[in-house]
């Protein structure tokens, strides 16, 4: 899609999100606590992302996820930044590999490795902006 197909298709904050790297308020996004179960795509281009069966409680106040459904479908980039967008709190230093969709190079959000140790140890802190649930 090209960016003005993608204004037209996201609403303006999942266009400030998704297009802009900007980062949703903790705990106001639709599937931050949510239960449902599904398949957790990309807003953008459903690209297909995370099961709900690897969604946890982080207490972060944003949807995190031990495992992408396939690590062919998003990127990691280094994020050197350190929150000093706009849109986002400082972070700090806080060392941040950022998660992209690799379909469309959409943020999604990032990855930190103080996730559940049984699990691989990774925490995908995703926008729920970001998402779409695609029901079974």
């Amino acid at each position: 899609m090209t960016e003005e197909e993608l204004k037209l298709k996201l609403t303006p904050g999942q266009y400030e999100i998704m297009r802009q790297k900007g980062t949703e308020a903790a705990f106001t996004g639709k599937y931050h606590d949510s239960l449902e179960q599904g398949m957790f795509v990309c807003a953008a281009c459903g690209n297909q992302l995370f099961l709900s069966d690897t969604k946890f409680d982080s207490g972060t106040g944003w949807p995190s996820f031990t495992d992408p459904v396939n690590l062919e479908n998003i990127e990691l980039h280094e994020d050197n930044d350190h929150g000093t967008r706009p849109t986002e709190r400082s972070f700090g230093q806080v060392r941040r590999t950022e998660v992209t969709c690799k379909n469309c190079g959409s943020h999604l959000g990032h990855v930190f490795d103080d996730g559940p140790v049984d699990k691989g140890g990774k925490r995908y802190c995703i926008n729920s902006a970001c998402l779409m649930l695609q029901k079974p």
